[in-house]
């Protein structure tokens, strides 16, 4: 009978660590680690060959081709230094199988929810989410989706136990999709399928002007009884939060830009802007950076180039703004190209190096996080991975080394162990 017990509890315990998700998180850096020879790629536009860099504690404490390393030394001759890649705009955590509904929790119900977090819903163990170091892609901006203010995201890094270790930044932002100027005929209503006006459009935008107006009125009074969605709000109007809006076309971001700044809200972050180059002198004006449409996709109208999406991010880093990638509306797997969006503006014409920003030091000083990630600098996280090439490039991006806050994560996934068995197989005929 015992012997009966132990078998069961054997296959329990192999059905567990096979469905289990990430890897066992990394234990706290317990020694000094320096890592020598690498050609360092800061994250600022400025590269170190020859770089050391010394790291205690999960912090940078030294970094540049004179330092003399200390304790456990890492050999990197030939090898490519880079900061952690950082995925804004994900749902990544928040859904697991597109078809199954009961992984899915990036949507919750209502149109104006600020006040749901997607943090608290986060699954560390993410099967998706693990798929993304292998590439260099460390640290995410996990967000909801769905109506018209999805609620609010929060920052995390990819490797924890769960959402309170993973937590980076707690509710750094509200998420708001503008309402579409635009809309797409409805088929099966006898309308025709080309774009037309959305008829709703002025009601829609007045709904969210008219909510904004009532959270800050909320905000100057007592606050008795609590309203959670305003309560939410409160940062955007005294500055502790970010408002990412969504809007693609010229008149949805003129539109959404006046009216948020006359709604008292300064911070204000631009996601999409396909139409953002028609509009850069406002955009500079107001101070507000852009997380621009991912670049492996397909133009949106007849008569744009064919090679639009390409090279939009370098006019937009052309005309002086701030600007980042992002591909918030693709699927939560594909967040792992990050790093070859950016080697698709390379080909554009872009510097490598001012590429690598938008994946990096830029995305960090959009979302706030600047002070700790984004760059290789003395002081900061060290968060970082090395390369045995190019990591922009999917022939050069193969990762030998990754840690966040010094700690050494691994780099298996479910993809990598199929990869292994399935290799040995082939190689054993």
């Amino acid at each position: 009978m015992k012997k009966l017990t132990y078998f069961a509890l054997a296959l329990l315990t192999g059905f567990y660590q096979n469905a289990s998700g990430q890897q066992t998180p990394a234990p706290a850096q317990s020694e000094v680690i320096s890592v020598t020879g690498a050609t360092a790629h800061i994250g600022d536009g400025t590269v170190i060959e020859n770089c050391t860099l010394v790291f205690e504690n999960g912090k940078i404490t030294a970094l540049g081709a004179g330092v003399s390393p200390q304790g456990r030394v890492i050999n990197a001759a030939g090898k490519h230094m880079y900061p952690g890649f950082i995925a804004p705009g994900k749902s990544l955590g928040l859904i697991e199988i597109n078809a199954v509904r009961a992984s899915d929790d990036q949507d919750e119900i209502g149109s104006l929810i600020p006040h749901v977090r997607s943090l608290i819903a986060y699954n560390a163990e993410s099967k998706v989410v693990e798929s993304m170091r292998p590439n260099g892609v460390l640290l995410g901006q996990i967000t909801p989706r769905g109506g018209r203010i999805s609620g609010t995201s929060s920052i995390v890094q990819f490797d924890a136990w769960n959402w309170e270790d993973a937590a980076v930044k707690v509710d750094d932002g509200i998420h708001l999709n503008w309402p579409n100027t635009f809309r797409r005929g409805r088929w099966w209503l006898g309308e025709d399928r080309g774009y037309q006006p959305n008829k709703e459009y002025q009601e829609q935008v007045e709904e969210v002007l008219s909510f904004l107006k009532n959270a800050k009125v909320y905000g100057n009074g007592q606050g008795s009884p609590v309203n959670p969605a305003f309560e939410a709000s409160q940062g955007l109007f005294n500055g502790s939060k970010r408002l990412y809006v969504y809007a693609q076309d010229e008149k949805q971001i003129v539109d959404a830009i006046t009216s948020l700044k006359e709604s008292g809200i300064d911070k204000l972050v631009l996601v999409g802007g396909y139409h953002a180059y028609r509009v850069t002198d406002l955009l500079k004006r107001n101070k507000i950076p852009v997380l621009v449409n991912f670049t492996h996709s397909l133009p949106e109208f007849d008569d744009d180039d064919y090679d639009f999406t390409y090279k939009l991010p370098k006019m937009l880093v052309d005309a002086g703004l701030l600007v980042a990638l992002q591909n918030a509306e693709a699927s939560n797997f594909q967040t792992r190209n990050l790093p070859f969006y950016a080697g698709q503006v390379v080909g554009q014409g872009l510097d490598k190096e001012v590429a690598l920003q938008l994946i990096s030091g830029n995305t960090a000083r959009i979302l706030g996080i600047d002070d700790t990630y984004g760059t290789l600098a003395q002081g900061k996280s060290a968060t970082f991975f090395l390369s045995e090439g190019d990591a922009l490039d999917m022939r050069g991006n193969q990762l030998t080394h990754a840690f966040i806050d010094g700690r050494e994560i691994s780099l298996e996934t479910h993809q990598t162990e199929l990869w292994k068995r399935y290799m040995g197989k082939y190689n054993a005929d």
